[in-house]
Formats: C-alpha cells, sequence, structure tokens
C-alpha cells in the first residue's frame, strides 16, 4: 500500500459517552464547530416497528402435543382407555369387600345420624354463642339469643312431629307395598348413605386402584436456587447480587409427563456449561438424574436454555412397545419408528439415503437398537436383507427367514462370509451406478433411488439394507480387516444415493476397530453408554463431546438402551429405544416373510436357493406365485415366460418354454392343456396351474421345516 492509500483510511470510531447538560455548546460557543466523533449509541435511531417485531415473534403451537399427529392421540387415547380399564377391574373385583365394610358401618351411621338430628332439633350450633354472652355478662344479648333458639327449636320440633309419622308411613309402604327392585334400591342407597355416615376418618370405603406419586410444581425460584448452586461463577454472582441474571423468558409449564422452563442464562454463560453441571443440577432440583434434561433452543441463541424437568426417571418408564410391533406392512422409504425422548415424543430414523453406526460398552442395549431397524426394513417386502452377526451369540437369529444373506458367528468362515458380502456389495454399487446413469433424465431427474424406481423391479434397484453386528471383529480381522474397510468406506460414500444402506455396531469404537473413512462418512450415529471423551467422539462425531454431547453421562445397566442420536434430527436427542425380544421378533419375521412371498420378493438364503455370481437367488415357485395373479386359475406357459422375463430379465431373459419345463419337474409340477378364446375361436396351448404350484411350495416348505 502506497502512501497515498494510507491517507485515505478512515480513522477507527471511537465510543464516546453523551455529554453532560454542563457539557453541551451553546448556541455560539466555539466548541459547537468542533468536528467531534459519532455517538455509537444514538437517541434518535428509528427501533423496529411493533409490526416487525410481532412477525418475529415465535408463536405457541395452538394445538397440545398429544393432538399434534395420529400417533399421539391414539398413545393417549389408550393409556386413558388402559387406565380407566384398570380402575374399573380393581374397584368390580373388591365390591363385595366394599358392601361388606358399609354393613359394618350402617349401625355407626345410623347412630350418628339420630345424634346429628337431636342436635339439630335442639339447636345445639347455638349453644356457644349464649355461652359467650353469659361469660360477658351480657344480658340483652342473652336473652337475645334465647328468644331466637327457643322459636327455631319450637319450629324444628313441629318439623320433627310431622314428618317422623310421614317417614314410617313410607317406609311401612316400601316395605309392605313397593316392588322388589324398588326395596332393593332402597335399601343400597339407605347402606350407602348411613356407611359413608358411619366411615372412620382415617379408613376410607375404597381402596385407591392408583398410586401415583406426587411431585412437587416447578417453580421459577426452585430453578434459581438450583442453578446457583451448580458451580458456575457467573450465575451464582447474579443471584448473590439479587440481580436479574437468569431471565424466564415463557411461564413455566406442563409439557408431556414434565415442566419446562424457558430460561435467558447470563451473559458469557452457554448452555453447554450447564449440561456439563447436569448431575449438580439434578441435586439441586431434588430429583433423580434422569428427570434433568437441558438442552439448547436451535431457532434462538447459545444462551437459551430449554430445562425439562420429568415426573419420572427415564430408566423406569420400561420397555418401550415399537409401533410395528404387530407386524404391519412398512416403506422403508419412510423413517422408521425408534423410541422415545425424555419428553415422551416418539422418534424416528430415516433409513434411506443414510447409513447407521451404533456404539456402547458391552451389555447397554446395542444389538437390540440393531433388531429395532432391521425389523423395520424387514417389515418392506421389496427391501432386500443381509444380516452379519458377528458376535455368535445369536442374537440376530429369528430374522434368519427373511435374509438373502445371513451370518451368525465369529470363526474365520463367518468373518470371511462377511467380507464377501461387503465386495459384494460394493460390486452392487458399481453396478447401480451403471444402471442409474442410464435412466432419463424425467424419470430420476436426482439421480438417486425414489420409490418409484425401487418398484420396478427390472431394474433391480429395490432398497438394500445390510446389517454388520459387532464390526470390529471383520475390521480386525489380519486377513481380511484391510480389504473390508475399504469396500465399506467405498459403498458408505456411494451407496445410501443408490438405495445401499449399511448398519454397522461396534462395542470397540476406536480408529482401529472402526476405520476413520468408515465412522467420518457415517450419516447417523447412536451412541449408548461408553466409557470416555474419545469412544464418544469417534461414535458421535469429532467435538460432540466437547459441544456437550456426551455418552459418558449415562448410568451403567440403569440406562440401557437409553443413548444420544445423532443426525436423525435437527439436534442431538436423548433417545430411549423401542424394545423387542426374541418371540416379538420371530413374529414380525415370520409376517415379513409372508409380505415378501405374497409379492414373490423372498429369494437367497432364505429360501435356500442357488446364489449366483451376480448375487441374484433363484426361486422358481415363488417368482411363478409373483406373476401367476390369484384370479388365474392357469396360464399359458408363454404367457408366464414373458412376465418372468420382465420381474428377473437377467434370469428368465434367454429362458425357452423347455427349460421353464424342466426347472419344475423337479417339483412334480407338470404342464396342462389350457384353452382360450383368441377372436371368437378357442385356443388350446400348453401351460401352468397356479394351484399346482401353490401346492408344491407348501410341500418343500414343510419337507424343510422338518
Amino acid at each position: 500500500m502506497d502512501h497515498d492509500q494510507k491517507r485515505h483510511v478512515p480513522p477507527p470510531l471511537r465510543i464516546v459517552p453523551p455529554p453532560t447538560p454542563d457539557d453541551r455548546p451553546s448556541v455560539g460557543d466555539h466548541r459547537a464547530t468542533d468536528d467531534r466523533p459519532p455517538l455509537a449509541d444514538r437517541p434518535d435511531a428509528p427501533e423496529p416497528g411493533r409490526l416487525t417485531r410481532l412477525r418475529s415473534a415465535k408463536r405457541r403451537p395452538v394445538r397440545p402435543d398429544w393432538l399434534r399427529s395420529k400417533a399421539g392421540f391414539l398413545d393417549g387415547a389408550r393409556w386413558l382407555a388402559g387406565h380407566l380399564g384398570h380402575t374399573l377391574a380393581f374397584h368390580g373385583l373388591r365390591s363385595p369387600a366394599y358392601l361388606g365394610r358399609l354393613l359394618i358401618r350402617c349401625p355407626r351411621g345410623a347412630c350418628r345420624a339420630l345424634i346429628g338430628l337431636g342436635r339439630w332439633a335442639r339447636d345445639a350450633e347455638s349453644l356457644p354463642l349464649r355461652e359467650a354472652a353469659a361469660r360477658r355478662q351480657d344480658v340483652a344479648e342473652w336473652l337475645r339469643l334465647s328468644i331466637r333458639r327457643d322459636a327455631r327449636v319450637r319450629w324444628r320440633g313441629t318439623c320433627l312431629a310431622v314428618g317422623t309419622p310421614l317417614a314410617l308411613i313410607l317406609l311401612a309402604g316400601l316395605t309392605y307395598a313397593a316392588s322388589p327392585l324398588s326395596q332393593a334400591v332402597t335399601a343400597l342407597v339407605t347402606m350407602a348413605v348411613l356407611g359413608a355416615a358411619g366411615a372412620p376418618a382415617d379408613a376410607p370405603l375404597t381402596s385407591r386402584a392408583i398410586i401415583r406419586t406426587e411431585v412437587a410444581k416447578l417453580t421459577s425460584d426452585i430453578v434459581v436456587r438450583a442453578m446457583a448452586a451448580i458451580g458456575i461463577t457467573q450465575i451464582t454472582n447474579e443471584v448473590n447480587k439479587g440481580r436479574d441474571g437468569i431471565r424466564f423468558v415463557a411461564p413455566i409449564t406442563r409439557e408431556g409427563p414434565g415442566w419446562r422452563a424457558d430460561i435467558d442464562l447470563p451473559l458469557g454463560v452457554t448452555v453447554t456449561d450447564v449440561i456439563d453441571r447436569r448431575a449438580r443440577l439434578a441435586s439441586g432440583l431434588r430429583r433423580p438424574l434422569g428427570c434433568v434434561w437441558p438442552d439448547p433452543d436451535p431457532t434462538e441463541h447459545e444462551g437459551r436454555l430449554v430445562l425439562w424437568v420429568g415426573d419420572r426417571d427415564l430408566s423406569k418408564t420400561g420397555p418401550v412397545k415399537w409401533p410395528l410391533a404387530n407386524g404391519e406392512r412398512h416403506d422403508v422409504f419412510q423413517r422408521i419408528p425408534f423410541g422415545i425422548d425424555p419428553r415422551g415424543r416418539p422418534q424416528s430414523v430415516p433409513l434411506i439415503q443414510h447409513n447407521v453406526l451404533i456404539g456402547s460398552l458391552p451389555g447397554q442395549g446395542k444389538t437390540a437398537t440393531v433388531r429395532v431397524l432391521a425389523c423395520g426394513a424387514a417389515l418392506d417386502p421389496t427391501a432386500e436383507l443381509w444380516i452379519h452377526e458377528n458376535k455368535g451369540t445369536g442374537d440376530l437369529d429369528a430374522l434368519e427367514p427373511v435374509c438373502r444373506r445371513f451370518v451368525s458367528g465369529l470363526d474365520d468362515d463367518s468373518i470371511q462370509y462377511a467380507t464377501d458380502s461387503l465386495s459384494l456389495l460394493r460390486r452392487e454399487v458399481e453396478r447401480r451406478v451403471k444402471v442409474l446413469r442410464s435412466l432419463p433424465r424425467d424419470l430420476c431427474p436426482d439421480k438417486r433411488i425414489t420409490r418409484a424406481i425401487a418398484d420396478r423391479r427390472s431394474l433391480r434397484l429395490w432398497p438394500l439394507v445390510a446389517v454388520f453386528d459387532e464390526c470390529q471383529n471383520i475390521f480386525l480381522s489380519p486377513r481380511h480387516g484391510k480389504q473390508a474397510a475399504m469396500d465399506a468406506e467405498f459403498v458408505i460414500k456411494l451407496g445410501r444415493a443408490l438405495g445401499v444402506v449399511l448398519i454397522l455396531s461396534t462395542q470397540r469404537p476406536d480408529k482401529d476397530s472402526l476405520p476413520t473413512g468408515v465412522s467420518g462418512n457415517v450419516s447417523i450415529r447412536f451412541c449408548l453408554k461408553v466409557a470416555g471423551q474419545t469412544e464418544n467422539d469417534m461414535v458421535l462425531g469429532t467435538s460432540t463431546y466437547k459441544n456437550g454431547v456426551r455418552a459418558t453421562q449415562f448410568r451403567p445397566e440403569i440406562d440401557a438402551g437409553t443413548g444420544y442420536l445423532v443426525g436423525a434430527t435437527t439436534l442431538p436427542t436423548v433417545v430411549r429405544t423401542a424394545y423387542l425380544d426374541d418371540p416379538a421378533t420371530a413374529r414380525i419375521a415370520a409376517k415379513a416373510v409372508a409380505l415378501r412371498r405374497a409379492v414373490g420378493t423372498l429369494n437367497g438364503e432364505a429360501i435356500g436357493g442357488d446364489e449366483r455370481p451376480d448375487g441374484t437367488g433363484l426361486d422358481v415357485l415363488t417368482d411363478l406365485l409373483a406373476v401367476i395373479r390369484p384370479e388365474e386359475a392357469k396360464v399359458w406357459t408363454e404367457t408366464a415366460l414373458e412376465r418372468l422375463s420382465e420381474l428377473r430379465p437377467s434370469v428368465y431373459g434367454d429362458w425357452p418354454a423347455e427349460q421353464l419345463t424342466a426347472a419344475l419337474k423337479p417339483h412334480g409340477i407338470s404342464t396342462v392343456q389350457v384353452g382360450r378364446r383368441i377372436s371368437g375361436k378357442v385356443v388350446n396351448r400348453r401351460g401352468l396351474e397356479r394351484a399346482r404350484i401353490e401346492s408344491a411350495l407348501t410341500r418343500r416348505d414343510e419337507q424343510r421345516v422338518a
């Protein structure tokens, strides 16, 4: 920069306090013409208008949480129905005991009623007033009260004299002239009234069907006191000096099964500082650790804290029910139900265009989490499922009938099988790249797999979900680890847009057992309890521990199944995963097999089919049932071959009719004469009968089970 350029650099802005009235220049004062730097805060600066402030304001939702979604409404309705049903059943079973208590208390109730009637008749309630007037020796007051008392006694005595005979007459009429139903109702009402009147104060008639845990209401005083005790100097100083260091930007309200407080922290204090002291905050609130969840507000600044305090510890909510546990068909292009957050809100995970990494210490619910995602993929009959359980405990064996490739074991052959799967996946990704590139722009504008493209079976671009449980045993293999890591990284980088999804789980999240090229490219991560910062960042991503996302805070065994979910939501979210035991998983797998058999997508090792070099499983019987509609009793062989060629062109495209007949002969199926009327004439050709194919398939499955 030359001298002329330096000369035109404007001087820096100096912030000068506004002058006091004595220092302000008067008219004619030479100081009025002096050059003064502009003030940083101008009193006459325009402020945003009311409309501008209203537009930038945050609107609170009109509907409560349980009305915002069908799932939330149904969950609330189910809870209410269960609550009412339990209460009615509880008291209905104990109704004989309640009647017995009423009978026992009736004599005492009758005595209390007679005593009360006598006190009413003699105006006993005015006796303390007359005694007080007598003690004061106020003769006039005492005489006035006595005269009024005598009038009330005469009137009440008259009522008793008239009412007692009428009551006796009514009782006699009910006894001798009323119907049995009226007598029973009168007896029950009388017994209920007298029994209630004779009940002791410390012995209620009914037992409690539900014991509610009384939780203190969260107030601003409680929150401020707790925040001042967590050890943050700025907060403590502000509170001790009586300043408004903690500001509540909204009233403390109920949100789900707990309380929510929106807080602006003092200047310089971030939400991460509070999250670091979550245990101290729970101590200050006198609540279990699993009830206190401080979170940032993504729509506001870094000092906006959303403090949610639950009524019950998240670990004590019991097993979370999976919404798809009944085996309903699911679309894998939609998010898969995953679990709930601490506020009871359902959380889900997208699979298509994502890969998933799950990590934790042993015994914290890692395999159960894998089971939930695998079952979600299995319930889509168009999705292909590969499962590699390289722990050897058989935790995922229930899903074997629905898998095209499956292995369970820790031996060399199982590791070799999983490594071969990664190699096959790499070749499949390369094939899909070519197929996707050849599609016209109007069919695939974004160059990624969609539901419409996946449904075109001839393209063979259906979703493919591959699970590698305990993947560290693959990557640590001296013989196969290096190649497996290269293939996995290739598939993770390119496969997500091509419908190929990897689900990896490990209990050793370090750079040796989980290559950085693999962990660094995974988009969705779920971390349960881990030992330290290194493992936390290996699963959840670099600097997540520093930013307050710490899976080290979960308690061993107590918080099993609870972890941080990153990538599936806007912010890292604590999620308690749904739980599926082996019987529930087996039922879901049976439903998934039925769904695939109905549409003809059951293949590979799930049916014991031949595995071809290109990875295509062959099952002629299932494929024929997929192309022969249920309403068609018979079809020509040529028609069946045309439909098979459209279903799997690479397999059946060059088959003549004789080859199809030969393939069916081992199953005991022969061709039959099939007549069709064409242009008014009957044309007879050799064909296939659907009933025979169904019988052969059933017979083969029974033999396989035996």
